[in-house]
């Protein structure tokens, strides 16, 4: 059943929208910094030759800067001062989070509640300076040894292309702070999101131009957006689904009264891992197949050569190394993000229990043998979402981005957590003006 404030949610219209002014102005800020980074996504490095640019990446597409270009926004593609984006904070958000699951010092901190939240977020942000430093350096020292690409290659562009990837990769991660605490929903995810949707129009104009000139079918184009009507389907349930589990809490005593007890529910996502698993394995895949593409361009053959043509895309060693890797990132994260052995203890700490189960040790296997049966589910989901549009892209030859496991999954979640945001705002709007009402009514009573 429906709790209350889903059901004041579905009744919520564009009325109270237009009546919340404050909801208004947050949605404006969000789209006004999407727009920078978009022009910034246009802005190319100094010091480059455009021409080799293109025809470097039509080479080098189909590897790992093909997926670092799509979530660019196509900055890599034309070598951006953004062209970093802000991988190097989602690698660093990753490797904090596996230290405070490793290193006790994280570990405190990370139960210190807020305060500990601000110094690992800090601790992220130094992290993330390094790992952009590391490779702003690495692009500018490739760039200068290929080719023609560089019009002046010398330690000036190095610096200046160092300088200048590593001030965008800052730039855009305090402009998702600010996305974050005066836009609408979390400012990582809204950069990404953006960038995926601008390169759409581009990729369905081209996939409309390959049916005008007859190499798609139409039966074929429509069989491609029934699927992913589906798909998005598909993921919006799973995205949504939980496992409950049923805690109940005591009847408790304070003072001279006595409290009923409560129950209440422990909801387990079932896909806890999220995208990470999809990106992990898109990324470990893609990198030998662009360090061939290099190795090709400068005459070099060998045994990276035929790797990287097995684990070609709709090749079976790619799908299955594909699916086998998305499973075991799903596994690996989960255990790290979630912990049923500190979940038992708090549950102990504050009286509850599940029915059935004697609490602490015996809580926490229950826990962990049900996050393991849904985890599985979770994995399987995932495997199948990446692995249908890729039979697709690569047999049918349909070149859309958005069909792509990684970004469809982004696009989805993304737009949720915006969903929400926005309901959440207007719910809060509706509590302001009715409590206001209750006062005007008690002073004029």
């Amino acid at each position: 059943m429906a709790s209350a404030a889903e059901q004041l949610a579905a009744n919520l219209n564009f009325g109270a929208l237009a009546k919340a002014d404050e909801l208004k102005k947050r949605i404006w800020f969000t789209l006004g910094a999407l727009i920078v980074y978009r022009l910034g996504t246009y802005i190319p490095l100094p010091g480059m030759n455009p021409d080799a640019v293109a025809d470097l990446f039509k080479q080098t597409q189909s590897g790992v800067l093909g997926l670092f270009n799509m979530f660019s926004g196509g900055a890599v593609g034309r070598l951006a001062i953004f062209a970093l984006a802000i991988m190097p904070y989602i690698s660093a958000s990753i490797i904090i989070q596996l230290l405070s699951s490793v290193v006790p010092t994280f570990e405190a901190l990370k139960k210190e509640g807020e305060a500990g939240r601000k110094i690992l977020n800090q601790y992220t942000r130094y992290l993330t300076l390094v790992l952009a430093l590391f490779q702003a350096w690495g692009i500018g020292v490739g760039l200068q040894g290929s080719g023609n690409l560089v019009l002046e290659p010398g330690p000036f562009f190095l610096i200046s292309t160092t300088i200048t990837l590593v001030g965008g990769t800052m730039f855009l991660l305090w402009l998702g702070e600010q996305i974050t605490s005066r836009g609408i929903g979390n400012g990582t995810s809204m950069i990404i999101f953006a960038g995926i949707i601008a390169e759409f129009p581009a990729q369905l104009a081209q996939t409309l131009e390959l049916g005008r000139q007859g190499a798609i079918s139409t039966g074929l184009l429509l069989l491609v957006l029934v699927m992913a009507v589906c798909v998005i389907a598909f993921v919006v349930f799973v995205e949504r689904a939980q496992r409950r589990l049923l805690i109940n809490y005591p009847k408790r005593q304070v003072g001279n009264r006595m409290y009923e007890g409560q129950t209440s529910f422990l909801p387990l996502k079932l896909n806890t891992a999220g995208v990470i698993p999809p990106i992990f394995a898109s990324s470990l895949l893609l990198l030998p197949t662009t360090i061939a593409s290099f190795s090709q361009a400068s005459g070099g053959t060998g045994f990276l050569a035929t790797l990287a043509t097995y684990l070609a895309h709709g090749r079976p060693l790619f799908m299955i190394l594909y699916a086998a890797l998305i499973i075991f990132f799903c596994f690996f994260y989960t255990a790290i993000v979630f912990n049923p052995v500190e979940t038992a203890d708090n549950l102990k700490k504050h009286g509850g229990f599940m029915p059935g189960i004697r609490p602490g040790e015996r809580t926490a296997e229950h826990i962990d043998r049900v996050l393991t049966r849904i985890t599985v589910l979770g994995a399987a989901y995932l495997t199948i979402v990446c692995l249908i549009p890729e039979f697709m892209i690569t047999y049918a030859q349909i070149p859309i981005i958005l069909l792509g496991g990684t970004s469809l999954l982004i696009v989805v979640t993304t737009t949720m957590d915006t969903v929400a945001q926005v309901h959440g705002h207007l719910l809060a709007h509706q509590y302001e003006g009715l409590v206001k009402k209750a006062k005007l009514r008690g002073a004029r009573r």
